[in-house]
């Protein structure tokens, strides 16, 4: 049993603000305490079920932020930027299982810090529909015939994978109470609760299905100026649909994530200030 774990930070018990999400802020190198703490919570758990390999993918911000010393030592890590795949680098058709840890909600949603690749993005819709990035990893693993077996986060985006991952398992570890305030679970009691869906997860993985990727995969992105817009409609294969939103027909879930790497760096760009 081959388990692949990526782990976000937005979506960890404790963690509900942009200071605490932020290198340089007053309460990160805290938050990446509490990240790196899930992160071996469910590494514990995948070895309760019987794993025999575990990969842990960083997939936050400049995606270092796992402290390597204090991750358990059974598990091997991936970390730094930039990655192919990005949030979901390193996955592969031997894995039997994936797991999002510190996930959050989709651009928009009322969820803790909830954002979809980038804050320059105000919305980022497939298919017309909102998409979080726990939905776009799913793709992206089922790409490699790989399902989704646990995803964790606030309540938010764990009602939302119930509805969008159905067969996935669900660790909720706080209530939102707006973008930047939350209810918590302790860091102790979220840790037990992930461990447990974790065992439960990997215990289940031969019976859970990968997501469906659809025929159709037209990705819309709502960017912050019109100048980053125009940069992004540079893109060949791009269409400017309104005065800030771009289109794309993506060919499969790797240009999915491709396109929107690139939209972010576009739209930090200077030249895309208005």
């Amino acid at each position: 049993m081959r388990v692949y774990v990526s782990v976000d930070m937005e979506g960890v018990a404790g963690v509900a603000t942009a200071d605490q999400v932020t290198r340089g802020g007053h309460g990160y190198p805290r938050a990446q305490r509490l990240m790196t703490a899930e992160a071996n919570a469910a590494i514990a758990g995948a070895f309760d079920a019987g794993a025999e390999d575990v990969l842990v993918n960083d997939s936050h911000g400049t995606m270092d932020n796992l402290l390597p010393d204090e991750l358990d030592q059974r598990a091997r890590l991936l970390l730094g930027e930039p990655k192919s795949e990005d949030m979901a680098a390193g996955i592969a058709a031997e894995h039997d299982v994936a797991l999002f840890l510190g996930y959050h909600a989709a651009a928009g949603a009322p969820g803790v810090l909830a954002h979809t690749y980038s804050t320059d993005f105000f919305g980022v819709r497939l298919n017309s529909r909102p998409v979080s990035e726990a939905e776009l990893g799913a793709l992206q693993a089922a790409a490699v015939g790989v399902p989704v077996g646990l995803v964790t986060g606030d309540n938010v985006l764990c009602d939302l994978v119930r509805t969008r991952i159905p067969r996935a398992f669900t660790a909720e570890v706080k209530t939102a109470y707006g973008y930047s305030a939350a209810d918590s679970l302790s860091p102790a009691q979220a840790c037990d609760r992930i461990r447990s869906q974790s065992a439960q997860a990997v215990a289940k993985a031969t019976d859970l299905p990968a997501a469906e990727i659809p025929g159709v995969l037209d990705l819309e992105i709502d960017l912050h100026t019109t100048n980053a817009a125009a940069l992004a409609a540079r893109i060949p294969g791009t269409r400017r649909v309104a005065d800030r939103t771009v289109l794309r027909s993506c060919a499969d879930p790797t240009e999915l994530v491709d396109f929107i790497i690139v939209c972010d760096q576009l739209a930090g760009s200077p030249s895309a200030r208005d």
